[in-house]
């Protein structure tokens, strides 16, 4: 397994990460375990969750991933085989993180949430703690699109002070190493301006979508992931399994996410159905799995740290791991390419 520098800090985590936000839904404590066992066997050193895992959020299975993964280090011993991340929510409505109040990112909340973090995966100390999302409002998730309307009101606590919380969290050895995760441009640069100005660490990573559907991170912000040395751990390398191509013609196996919590609209627009049967053609062309050929081009972009992939069965975990050794010729790259080009980003 191939490992990578995490910004400009001395850790190197692997070229996949293991994601974690079906552990707790969809999956149970001990998938979690075997998961986990399997993905450091296979060189995984590299985990990532979120104190709002899993997914989709509830108030009864909130923090429900960190509390497995807790369990599993409790259980092996193992705390310093594993580069931990995990985030914090922005603000929003879930009141439940924090006892009845809205999410925001000021101290009082940042600090609440880093200790509760702490206590579900029974460890001291978290490698890579993240924003989940900005404390700003913008147009996200299910509300993203390729245009911007122009600038949201609302209330937002200052990057800088969010910053400077963040570095006491460093400073008290809570916290090694801070990054950004559904953040833009203009954010990601003003997180780095303010620590050069002293304000708080510097940011070492930014965690978005990417994936052949949607490459959007390619315009402004994969420069300034080389530039900046801020990589990108890119979430949804296979678009919440659509990429596969098990929900083509409105399939809906027993069992997957859609078909539970039927969460994947950005995926169902007009036009998406189309493309993802240019690429599986495309795969089949090239005698690749489709899975595999998704996340192998994720991989290789020269601005990605790591492939964050998720699985609720070790079949599906085996083979995306295996996708490591599928490389992208010229060839391939250029029919990509092709099809990205005509088609554009169809789910943002």
């Amino acid at each position: 397994m191939e490992l990578r520098p995490l910004g400009q800090t001395n850790l190197r985590v692997s070229a996949i990460c293991l994601g974690t936000m079906t552990w707790g839904q969809q999956n149970t404590e001990a998938d979690g375990h075997a998961q986990m066992d399997y993905a450091l066997a296979r060189g995984i050193n590299f985990f990532d969750t979120a104190e709002a895992y899993s997914i989709p959020p509830r108030p009864e299975t909130q923090g429900s991933t960190e509390r497995i993964i807790g369990s599993w280090f409790k259980a092996r011993k193992n705390r310093d085989k594993v580069i931990l991340a995990t985030k914090v929510a922005g603000r929003g409505q879930m009141t439940w993180l924090r006892g009845g109040e809205p999410t925001e990112l000021n101290r009082k909340n940042i600090n609440a949430a880093v200790e509760g973090s702490l206590k579900r995966l029974e460890t001291d100390y978290i490698d890579l703690y993240q924003l989940h999302w900005p404390d700003r409002p913008l147009p996200l998730f299910a509300d993203q699109t390729t245009t911007f309307p122009g600038l949201p009101s609302g209330p937002e606590n200052p990057i800088e002070e969010t910053l400077e919380a963040l570095g006491d969290l460093v400073k008290a050895g809570k916290v090694r190493h801070v990054g950004l995760s559904n953040e833009t441009s203009w954010g990601t640069m003003r997180f780095i301006h303010a620590a050069e100005a002293g304000r708080g660490p510097r940011v070492v990573s930014i965690q978005n979508a990417y994936h052949l559907l949607n490459r959007t991170f390619e315009v402004g912000l994969a420069e300034i992931a080389l530039r900046e040395k801020v990589g990108l751990l890119a979430y949804s390398p296979l678009a919440q399994g659509y990429l596969t191509g098990k929900y083509q013609r409105g399939a809906r196996p027993p069992g997957a996410r859609t078909t539970l919590f039927d969460r994947g609209q950005r995926y169902e627009k007009p036009g998406v159905e189309e493309v993802i049967d240019e690429y599986l053609a495309l795969a089949k062309e090239f005698g690749l799995d489709p899975a595999q050929l998704a996340l192998a081009f994720v991989t290789s972009r020269p601005f990605v740290t790591s492939n964050i992939i998720g699985a609720t069965t070790l079949e599906q975990l085996k083979t995306d791991i295996d996708s490591v050794d599928v490389k992208i010729p010229p060839d391939l790259e250029k029919r990509i390419n092709a099809i990205h080009n005509l088609r554009g980003n169809l789910a943002p």
